[in-house]
């Protein structure tokens, strides 16, 4: 029988009360959650239970990166950081910009990354054969782009804002509307992965994924600023977003879900 919503409220709650706690004991606040947190369902299925093992590529970076995914197998070009010039036709919903800066724990820039974005389209959907729900799939927008950072770390994408979609955590489980963010360092194995949310949705205090980033704080990081500064006229909507990779301020990162 699947769960209800009631129930994963329930859950959520039991712990965040027993995060507190052992906070208020003494235990220091935690940015990351438990990777095996049981209102995110899959992350049961998903945590290693026995040590991991060393395999011959490990070994050798070099090896690991040469079977390793990547969006594209050329250059990043000057149209790769625009999801809305990808096809030759519109494609359908409200067009955004999303900049910001990657950081590290001192608040310097890091120059030169390889940042991935990947997304759902307007109505919610993945164009992605796994993603069979019923909403339209848009011919012309397929939601990944890439960009480098700049020598002040930052980033810049133009994009459609997506739309929440159903999955199958819960009854009515529904996500909220996000932005998958990927940063590599200066190799494949220094991958990290994080999610980038938009402010005042309604849908956060629903999210098993968002509401098991425990500390409030750690949390509000992970949603994006509008910043009407950033707005074109008659264009686009303007979102701010920094990503910073360690340290108190780090954002959340995805531990391999």
């Amino acid at each position: 029988m699947a769960l209800t919503q009631q129930d994963m409220d329930n859950e959520i709650a039991r712990h965040r009360e027993a995060y507190e706690k052992s906070v208020a004991e003494g235990a220091p606040r935690a940015d990351h959650p438990p990777r095996d947190y049981p209102p995110y369902r899959s992350s049961l299925l998903r945590h290693p239970h026995q040590p991991l093992v060393v395999v011959a590529t490990a070994r050798d970076p070099e090896a690991v990166e040469l079977g390793s995914p990547a969006f594209g197998d050329t250059d990043v070009t000057e149209l790769d950081n625009d999801l809305t010039r990808r096809h030759r036709g519109e494609p359908i919903g409200e067009r955004i910009t999303v900049t910001g800066r990657v950081l590290d724990r001192h608040g310097r820039p890091v120059r030169g990354q390889l940042i991935e974005l990947w997304q759902a389209n307007a109505a919610g959907r993945y164009a992605h054969q796994r993603d069979q729900h019923p909403a339209p799939l848009d011919p012309n927008f397929t939601g990944a782009g890439r960009t480098l950072t700049d020598d002040d770390g930052g980033y810049r994408f133009t994009t459609i804002k997506p739309g929440a979609y159903p999955w199958r955590n819960h009854t009515n489980a529904w996500r909220p509307a996000h932005l998958h963010f990927s940063v590599f360092g200066t190799a494949f194995t220094q991958r990290l992965v994080t999610q980038m949310y938009f402010p005042n949705d309604p849908l956060f205090p629903y999210d098993p994924i968002l509401q098991s980033v425990t500390d409030d704080a750690a949390r509000q990081r992970l949603v994006a600023t509008y910043d009407h500064s950033l707005s074109t006229p008659e264009w686009s909507l303007g979102y701010r977003w920094d990503i910073v990779l360690d340290g108190p301020a780090a954002t959340w990162i995805e531990d391999g879900r």
